[in-house]
Formats: structure tokens, C-alpha cells, sequence
């Protein structure tokens, strides 16, 4: 299978090389070949067309030309193809008069004030989240109190807001969206409940303590490791990106069955038991790409892409019919751009959208 990474830069070549004007009918051939070779091909020439598109516009207003005019085919040949440095916009001099009605500014003489050094780091407001007491009656926040000698905490992120928390103990935990996260910690044990959604934690090394969340009847036990659990209605994942994890029944016993999954584990739990995938490690970690704000699909439904956006918007991707729901996905979107993902579908397939301000409905055409 293809990494992200290299569809996109080699979309990005065939995209350079067609822009460039010496473009031939085996040329065309080759690419239709690689197009159909698989959904994400295709996704991916799409974005980057659309890229194209915007920036070939302002390159157009910097050449005094009218709004809504696109430099013609083979203007940016030379550096888009061969990957050197952008060439500085032209001279007023040597631009082509403005059309009528649309006077170019002269900028060259603009500068701008040295920004103000912040007082205070970037990061403090995740520091000062530590001094806040536990939200009560429902509402979404964060808490961290002692009893007894534990410590216990608890955690929750609203829909589309990804939450990262220290824990006491030096480990690191990221709730996804709509998620929330009870912690108790002792001198024994590091016991942590996911009640919702998903989290992925770094933990630190303590092999005095074992590392144990717990969702669904099962638990996930680490010393020292990365890995994801998330929870869905009737399913329990674990994608472990580093180190191992036990998972286990949360009840034990001698009947109940133990897994041990090493980096690169995707673990699924269902009615009909667990299954595991071994992947690379760094496939595994596109399963957690949501914390840097992106959803990964390989090949998948759009009736699960949906699902994946709508666990990260209030606005909500609806599908009509089934012919839309089975067609088949792939490639990185953000999770924030709904639109520029509906804007893709009614490129690239026979989709069309209905647009809502509460919602956006998908038909086949």
C-alpha cells in the first residue's frame, strides 16, 4: 500500500508535469493508469488541482490581472517542475496593465511593525487548565483532586476539540473529540476510564505501576508505551504506535483470554472476540492522525468517512441513498474542512450536495 506521503508528492509530479505545457496523449495515458489504480490517486490530484487553482488566482492579482483570471497554462513550468525557488512576482514595470476598473496598489513601499514578544508562553493555557477545579452538573472541563493518598482526575473534550492533559505521573494523555477520561492514581496502580470516545497516551515508565485504562469491560495494560483506545457503541480499539500492551478482560480469570500486542497492533474487540492487525508502526500511527487534525482513509465507505466527520463536527455529513454510502474513499482530509471535503466528492464522483446550515446531504447522480 502506498504511504500518504508518496501519493501526494507523486501527484504533485504529475500535476507539475501536465501544467507544464509539453503534455502528450501517452502522457495523459500513463496518468489515467495511475489514477485508476486507487481511490486515494485520485483524491489526491483533486486537492491538489484545487490548490493549484487558488494559487494560480493570486498569482493573477499580483500581476495586476482581473480578479477571477488564471495565468495561462505553462507560466509556472519552469519552477513548479524542476523544484527550484519561486520566481519574486514581477516589477509593476513589467506586469501587464490592470484591467479597467481594478487599480493594482503599489506595495513595495509597505513594512510591517516587529511583532510584540508575548509576555507569557504559548503554551500557558494548558498549564493554568491544571489549577481549575472539576466542572460539575454535566459540564465540560477538567479536575484533579487527592484522597487518601490517590490521585484522581477527570477529563473531557466538546465536539471537535482535541484536549491534551499531563497526567501526575509525567504520562500525557490526548483526548479526541467528544471523549472523556476518569483517572485515579496510586502507590499500586495507574488506573484510567475512558467513559467516552478516544484518547491516545504516552506513558512514562514506571514498572512498579502498571498503565491501565479500562473501557468496555476490557483493559489495555502498559509500563511504558504509546498507544490509542477508543470506544464505540459496540466496538473497543487499540492501536498501539510504540512499546507493547496487554489487553484483557477487565473481570480476569483464568478463562479469560489475554493478548499481547507489540507496536503496530490495530486490536479490535467485538461480540464475535478480538482481532488483531500487524502493521508497520508507522501505519499504525495513521489510525491516530486525528491529533494533528487529519482522518486517514484507505479504500474505505463513505458511509464510515461520514461517520468519522460527524464525530468531529455539529454539523453533519448525511448520506441519502445507499449507491452514495458504498462508494469508496481514500486519502488524508482535515477533520475541520467538511466543505473542502464535500467539495471533493462532487468533483471527483457522481455526488451531489445539499447544502444546510445544520447539515449537508450527499445524493447520487
Amino acid at each position: 500500500m502506498d504511504d500518504s506521503r508518496t501519493i501526494e508528492r507523486t501527484a504533485a509530479a504529475w500535476l507539475a508535469r501536465r501544467e507544464g505545457g509539453d503534455w502528450s496523449t501517452q502522457d495523459q495515458q500513463a496518468l489515467d493508469a495511475w489514477l485508476a489504480g486507487s481511490t486515494a490517486h485520485r483524491v489526491a490530484l483533486l486537492r491538489l488541482q484545487a490548490a493549484w487553482n487558488e494559487a494560480a488566482r493570486l498569482k493573477a492579482l499580483a500581476a495586476g490581472l482581473a480578479p477571477g483570471s488564471v495565468p495561462g497554462r505553462g507560466q509556472w513550468a519552469g519552477w513548479a517542475a524542476s523544484g527550484a525557488p519561486r520566481p519574486e512576482p514581477a516589477m509593476a514595470d513589467k506586469a501587464p496593465p490592470p484591467a479597467p476598473g481594478h487599480a493594482v496598489p503599489d506595495l513595495r513601499a509597505v513594512s510591517f511593525a516587529r511583532r510584540r514578544a508575548a509576555s507569557h508562553p504559548a503554551r500557558w493555557p494548558r498549564a493554568l487548565a491544571a489549577a481549575f477545579v472539576l466542572a460539575v452538573a454535566g459540564g465540560l472541563g477538567w479536575g484533579a483532586w487527592q484522597l487518601g493518598g490517590q490521585q484522581e482526575a477527570a477529563y473531557a473534550s466538546a465536539v471537535g476539540e482535541v484536549v491534551e492533559v499531563a497526567l501526575a505521573d509525567g504520562s500525557k494523555a490526548t483526548l479526541s473529540s467528544d471523549s472523556q477520561l476518569q483517572v485515579r492514581m496510586d502507590r499500586g496502580e495507574r488506573h484510567l476510564a475512558l467513559l467516552r470516545g478516544e484518547a491516545f497516551f504516552e506513558v512514562a515508565h514506571d514498572a512498579g505501576r502498571p498503565f491501565v485504562v479500562e473501557a468496555d469491560g476490557h483493559r489495555a495494560v502498559a509500563v511504558g508505551t504509546r498507544y490509542a483506545v477508543r470506544r464505540d457503541p459496540d466496538t473497543l480499539r487499540v492501536v498501539v504506535t510504540e512499546g507493547r500492551v496487554r489487553l484483557d478482560s477487565a473481570a480476569g480469570g483464568r478463562n479469560r483470554p489475554v493478548s499481547l500486542l507489540p507496536a503496530g497492533s490495530v486490536a479490535t474487540v467485538g461480540r464475535n472476540g478480538v482481532l488483531v492487525r500487524s502493521l508497520p508502526p508507522e501505519e499504525a500511527a495513521r489510525y491516530v492522525e486525528w491529533r494533528s487534525g487529519f482522518l486517514v482513509f484507505d479504500d474505505a465507505p463513505l458511509a464510515q468517512a461520514a461517520a468519522e466527520f460527524n464525530r468531529f463536527n455539529t454539523r453533519r455529513l448525511e448520506l441519502a441513498d445507499p449507491a452514495v454510502a458504498e462508494l469508496r474513499i481514500g486519502g488524508n482530509f482535515r477533520w475541520s474542512g467538511l466543505d473542502a471535503f464535500v467539495g471533493l466528492l462532487e468533483q471527483g464522483f457522481p455526488v451531489r450536495a445539499e447544502r444546510h446550515p445544520d447539515r449537508i446531504v450527499l445524493h447520487s447522480r
